[in-house]
Order: C-alpha cells, then sequence, then structure tokens
C-alpha cells in the first residue's frame, strides 16, 4: 500500500477563491470606513470593525494555507506546518468575538444619548457590503464543508453579508423615521449575529488543537473493528486526532498470537480502518502475545 499523500487539501484547493473573498472585502472595508468618518454611525462602525476583522482573518487563512501547502514534514518539524491552518481559525473566532464584544459596549453606551445619522450614505454602503459579500459567499459556499480554514472565510462573509442587510434595514428605518435609536440597537444586534459563529468555530479548532478524537468517529467501534480481525487478540494503545483538515491520524497496537503471519493482519486492519472509518493515515505497531514493554508506557 503506498504512503504517499499527494492530494490537494481543500484549503489549498479553494486558495485562489479566498483571494477573491479578500480583495472584495478589502474594497468594502474601504468604502465604509469613509462612510463611518463622515456620518458616525454605530451600524457602520461595527460593520466596519467586523469587515477589517475579517480582511485580516481572511489574511491569515491564507498565509496559513501557504506557508502549511510549502512545508511537508521536515527535520524538527515531522507534521509540516499543517496546524498552521488550525491556529488561524482559532485566531479568526478570537478576533470575531472581539469584535463583538467591542460593539455590544458602544451600543448600550450610545443607547442613552443618540447621535444623528446621515441615512442616506449609509444605505448605499449597506448595497455595496451585499453586492460584495453575495460574490465572496457563492465562491466559498462549497469549501466551507471540505475545510475548517475556509469555513472560517466562509462564516465572516456570511457574517459581513447579515451586517450589511443591518445597515440596509438600519438607514431605510433611519432615513425615514429618524429614530436616532435604530443605529446602535442594528449595531448590538450584528454584534450578537457574530457571537455564536465565532464560538463554534473556536470550539472546532481548539477541539483540533487538544488533539480529540475526530467528530463524528466512534472511537469504540474502530477498536472493536480493530479486536475483530482473524488474529488479533488485543487493540491497545489506541489514539486517533486531527492534525488539520482532511487529515486525520491514527496509532495503535494490535496483539496477534504467537506464530500468526503479520502481515494479512497488517493488510486487513488498514482495509478496514480505510473502508468502515475512513482513516488512512495509520501507524499500527503489530506484536506477538508474548512481547513485553508495551506496560512500561502508562500514557
Amino acid at each position: 500500500m503506498s504512503h504517499s499523500h499527494h492530494g490537494d487539501r481543500a484549503g489549498v484547493r479553494y486558495r485562489g477563491r479566498l483571494r477573491v473573498a479578500l480583495g472584495l472585502t478589502v474594497a468594502v472595508l474601504a468604502v465604509e470606513v469613509l462612510v463611518a468618518l463622515a456620518t458616525g454611525s454605530l451600524v457602520v462602525i461595527s460593520d466596519a470593525g467586523h469587515v477589517a476583522t475579517d480582511a485580516l482573518g481572511l489574511a491569515m487563512a491564507l498565509a496559513a494555507i501557504s506557508l502549511a501547502s510549502g512545508s511537508g514534514p521536515t527535520g524538527h518539524r515531522t507534521f509540516g506546518l499543517y496546524r498552521l491552518e488550525i491556529l488561524a481559525a482559532l485566531a479568526n473566532a478570537v478576533l470575531l468575538l472581539g469584535v463583538a464584544a467591542f460593539v455590544l459596549v458602544e451600543a448600550v453606551g450610545r443607547l442613552a444619548d443618540p447621535p444623528t445619522v446621515a441615512g442616506g450614505p449609509v444605505l448605499i454602503v449597506g448595497f455595496v457590503g451585499v453586492a460584495a459579500n453575495v460574490v465572496a459567499f457563492v465562491a466559498l459556499r462549497s469549501g466551507a464543508t471540505e475545510s475548517m480554514n475556509v469555513r472560517g472565510a466562509y462564516l465572516e462573509v456570511l457574517a459581513d453579508t447579515a451586517g450589511s442587510v443591518g445597515v440596509i434595514v438600519g438607514a431605510g428605518i433611519l432615513w425615514i423615521t429618524g429614530w436616532g435609536w435604530v443605529d446602535p440597537i442594528l449595531g448590538a444586534a450584528i454584534g450578537l449575529f457574530i457571537v455564536p459563529r465565532a464560538y463554534h468555530l473556536g470550539r472546532d479548532a481548539v477541539r483540533v488543537l487538544t488533539e480529540a478524537a475526530p467528530a463524528g468517529l466512534d472511537v469504540a467501534a474502530v477498536q472493536a473493528d480493530l479486536a475483530a480481525l482473524p488474529g488479533v487478540l488485543d487493540v491497545h494503545d489506541l489514539h486517533v486526532w486531527t492534525l488539520t483538515n482532511d487529515m486525520d491520524v491514527l496509532s495503535a497496537h494490535l496483539m496477534v498470537g504467537v506464530g500468526v503471519d503479520m502481515h494479512p493482519v497488517l493488510d486487513a486492519a488498514r482495509e478496514v480502518l480505510h473502508e468502515r472509518h475512513q482513516l488512512d493515515h495509520v501507524t499500527l505497531q503489530i506484536e506477538p502475545e508474548n512481547h513485553a514493554g508495551c506496560t512500561e508506557v502508562d500514557w
């Protein structure tokens, strides 16, 4: 069985689309900064802060993908730099939560004394944001199910779209009614919209960094399937973890009877792990039952 891994990971496949999303995000940010300075709208300020964070997050995602794809196992980095993608996703989640906290605090302060905001320029910003985000949304949607890093960028674009819609709604109400409190209320709503999405992204990144078993994988079933193989007497020291997107790793010791041919056991174990659990990067130690030494490892 080949040990090569030539298939492009999802992050690499969607690198071009991430660049498109980054370019659109920077363009929207430039427009929002100008309008925020001119109008003082909290909706635009909060959305601009969110968009700025997204632009930084997209840039980090692209940098992580480039570094990870260009550095395989070398020297002391026996797993390369693949984990950079997960670190970028975690950083995105932290930044998103920071923006949400700032917006919520600012909104509470403004409710007591709502400022006067011009609705026309704010409305234009909303439509510009929606148009740009729809393009980025379509570009990243398919990759969101394949890569945690792309999913982080996709969630940011999704939140940007919701923010732009909020800007349009707020500007429309403000323009028609002149109600100053609409601006901080909708600014706070954008902040609240960000929180659960940032939390889920951060939770998934932490799960990978703490080397928990992949979500949805039944570790007990993996151990039972290996133990049921002909010639296998015991399965121990079983570990399953995620290195990065599309790269789940397993290691285990299989104890076999004295005199059992180990080659068929190894082939059968690899086959069952691939067919039933979609685990391909596996390291298996086959040892006869009269072998001593495994009990010395107690963690």
